[in-house]
């Protein structure tokens, strides 16, 4: 018996409550909303419980969410030093927001949000505009800086700073096709791994390999947890960094 596979199917969007139309287009709410809306619920009921008792001797919930608070605080005082505190509140809430959306598009038969590059790229736009807006707004024509290396011979200029124009007006692909690429790859081949598994267990005696297919399906779950919270770090991480040079232009 032939079991067909369609990889593609499970980054479908669904409307679940349509809002009307504009022209041919139909808006509707769909399972990517939903699961947006329940990663904000999450989180906040995350922090809200974690903090609410604040004891001296955290329990683990508390703990949990202390833990994460000081790693992405001390990932954004290293990036941007002490003025980055500031942006503390955006870079938290980003990592959070995509670390629960990644973990759960992990949940068998559960949507992955961030495996849509729309979303992916939203979020990228936010950071940049940020660095942009605020950059401007506190250092004005200086910010253009941040296009100037430092300590290059200005005949080099005229090569280097239209790469720096480049690689600045890049940052909001290479931040959101990371994270888009690195899930829908990893969804993708789980999906094509678990297939395997029913595959050979409807072809007779060849059932007795399906074990090894299992074991890399098992194997690659497992590291798809360890990329859902790397990518989320990652994410992070960037979000610091280029908003150290809406604090910092020059460099």
């Amino acid at each position: 018996m032939a079991v067909s596979i369609d990889p593609i199917h499970q980054f479908e969007l669904q409307p679940l409550v349509s809002l009307g139309h504009i022209g041919n287009q139909q808006l509707a709410f769909t399972q990517s909303a939903l699961y947006m809306f329940a990663a904000v619920g999450i989180i906040a009921l995350l922090t809200i419980v974690a903090t609410s008792g604040r004891s001296v001797v955290p329990g683990r919930l508390q703990a949990l969410a202390e833990t994460l608070y000081e790693f992405i605080a001390d990932t954004v005082h290293q990036a941007t030093g002490e003025d980055g505190k500031r942006f503390l509140p955006l870079v938290f809430s980003l990592f959070m927001f995509v670390l629960i959306l990644n973990l759960l598009g992990m949940i068998p038969y559960a949507f992955a949000v961030t495996s849509h590059l729309i979303v992916t790229f939203g979020l990228a736009l936010v950071v940049i505009l940020t660095v942009v807006i605020y950059g401007v707004a506190k250092h004005g024509t200086h910010f253009l800086g941040v296009f100037v290396p430092s300590g290059v011979p200005k005949p080099l200029l005229l090569i280097m700073v239209p790469i720096e124009i480049v690689s600045f007006l890049s940052r909001p692909i290479s931040l959101s096709v990371r994270l888009f690429a690195n899930i829908l790859a990893g969804h993708i081949a789980l999906k094509i791994f678990a297939f395997f598994v029913v595959q050979l267990l409807v072809a007779g005696a060849w059932g007795v390999l399906s074990p090894l297919p299992l074991a890399l399906t098992i194997a690659l779950t497992a590291l798809e947890f360890l990329v859902a919270a790397l990518q989320a770090y990652v994410f992070a991480t960037l979000t610091a960094v280029y908003l150290a040079d809406a604090l910092h232009p020059g460099h």
